[in-house]
């Protein structure tokens, strides 16, 4: 059978049976200019997501306080508004996702966007708590979608020698943007610059002026071809990586080696919820255990207990609202250096041992933070240097949690795989831990805290044990080698009429 792909978006592709090497001349690319419009264009969107949750962190007490424009306590902003917040990301990770695998990358990280990008303006002119609360709901919805359409973009269309550390400097430039949202907080903060119902409604603004210009950034980064051949669009597959491969070659001025490989497929419109459920949990259970570990363990720990790091400098260590920026923003460097300095070690001395290793060293350094804390050892800047260790592991290991399930299932399961184990991880830990830790963190008593440090450090460390037996060694092997595409064919079904991309 012949498959055929239509030039025109607006003609639906026709499907059949289709032998590809697109996987492989993907694979084969080296890393170019089209490489960074991709990182660039895709992976910025985390500098806003940090940016703003850093914001609502580090603004809670201001936006508390009498004269803000909100009746609204602290509490409420840390425990209920980020609880709200996650709910939202697990629901749109899940609709989302169903829609990426369904219609595409490119379609739904251009939608989830401007879905973010609209609820972060409206939480800007709250008036009401409700709707402060709708619209952190709201803003957490279209972040969850980019979660599961930018991770299954990056990966499919980044070589495999380099898709380990590129998706975790990306998962970790999240970073980046909490660095400048604790900074950006100091300024808006300060009531001699901008009265107190002013400054943290311009901090949003701004959060939306950037997210534009990533807008129109990202209206360059093409649809994966990945996607394309197994969804009856062979021939756009075809055509927009042999543009890409000449681009490539005029860019380095040699040839490229020929491609490793092919793949025979048969082509389908779309992929059941019943057969990606079956997928997931009956052909693979170990992966599915592993997913779920991962997330469980880095949602408790950044959901529950970092993001309520402004208050506990402020409960226990007297720093001023207006101050714990400066704090933040020194752990976020942290966070960040993690992925950007350990990424490459994923993709070299492998994903079991940095997975297992970077989850049981940040779990074991939390349990040594939560004894120092516990005997009054600490200060505020002593505290501040141990979370900056502690997370310079635990973001890598967040990180290739990301990762991890947006690699080891097949094609057509990746999106709604990694929002399953995105909603369900975080459901637990980013729902549940906001309600639970903001009473502890904010109760006074030290005992409190320190069991919200342990309770954190423990299943990081359980996660790490997990990783330890059930890693999948994925490093430098291409997507279909690691999880075979639930459309593949025997290369002998395909007959001599079939399509080759």
């Amino acid at each position: 059978m012949t498959a055929e792909a239509s030039s025109s978006g607006s003609v639906p592709a026709s499907t059949g049976t289709v032998t590809t090497a697109v996987p492989a001349r993907l694979d084969r690319l080296p890393w170019s200019r089209w490489h960074w419009m991709i990182v660039i264009g895709l992976g910025t969107v985390w500098i806003l997501d940090g940016l703003e949750v850093t914001i609502v962190g580090n603004v809670a007490g201001r936006i508390a306080e009498d004269g803000s424009g909100l009746d609204i306590s602290s509490a409420q902003i840390t425990g209920l508004a980020a609880a709200l917040y996650v709910a939202g990301a697990c629901s749109g990770a899940l609709f989302f996702g169903w829609l990426t695998d369904r219609h595409g990358r490119k379609k739904l990280f251009m939608l989830t966007l401007v879905v973010y990008l609209a609820a972060t303006a409206l939480t800007a002119v709250s008036f009401e708590s409700w709707w402060f609360f709708l619209f952190r709901f709201l803003t957490g919805f279209g972040i969850g979608g980019e979660y599961a359409a930018i991770n299954s973009a990056i990966d499919e269309l980044i070589p495999s020698h380099y898709r380990g550390r590129v998706d975790l400097i990306i998962n970790g430039s999240y970073w980046l943007g909490a660095i400048g949202g604790a900074l950006l907080s100091i300024v808006m903060l300060d009531t001699d610059i901008f009265a107190k119902d002013v400054g943290w409604r311009l901090s949003f603004a701004l959060g939306v002026v950037l997210g534009l210009v990533v807008l129109l950034v990202r209206r360059h980064v093409p649809e994966s071809p990945r996607w394309q051949f197994i969804h009856g669009q062979g021939e756009k597959a075809d055509t927009l990586v042999s543009s890409v491969e000449r681009e490539i070659e005029r860019e380095k001025g040699a040839k490229l080696p020929p491609p490793a490989g092919e793949i025979t497929i048969h082509q389908r419109k779309s992929i059941g919820f019943g057969l990606i459920a079956k997928t997931v949990f009956r052909r693979y259970p170990r992966r599915a255990v592993l997913g779920l570990s991962l997330f469980i363990g880095q949602a408790f720990l950044y959901n529950a207990i970092t993001f309520g790091f402004g208050t506990i400098l402020i409960t226990f260590f007297d720093v001023p609202t207006g101050s714990t920026g400066y704090y933040f923003a020194v752990i976020a460097a942290g966070n960040f250096c993690g992925p950007l300095l350990l990424g490459h070690l994923f993709d070299t001395v492998g994903r079991r041992i940095m997975i297992s290793s970077t989850y049981l060293l940040s779990g074991v350094l939390l349990f040594g933070t939560a004894w120092l804390f516990d005997r009054g050892s600490l200060t505020a800047t002593t505290m501040t240097a141990c979370w900056c260790v502690v997370l310079f592991f635990a973001s890598a290991g967040a990180s290739s949690a990301y990762l991890t399930v947006s690699e080891i299932f097949p094609m057509e399961t990746r999106a709604m795989a990694i929002a399953f184990f995105y909603a369900l991880g975080t459901a637990a830990g980013g729902i549940s831990g906001p309600l639970l830790f903001a009473d502890l963190t904010e109760s006074g008593v030290v005992g409190d805290t320190v069991l919200a440090f342990q309770i954190g450090a423990g299943l990081m460390c359980a996660a790490g044990l997990v990783a330890a037996f059930l890693a999948v060694k994925a490093e430098r092997r291409s997507l279909e080698d690691i999880a075979e595409p639930l459309s593949t064919a025997a290369p002998d079904t395909a007959g001599p009429g079939a399509k080759t991309a």
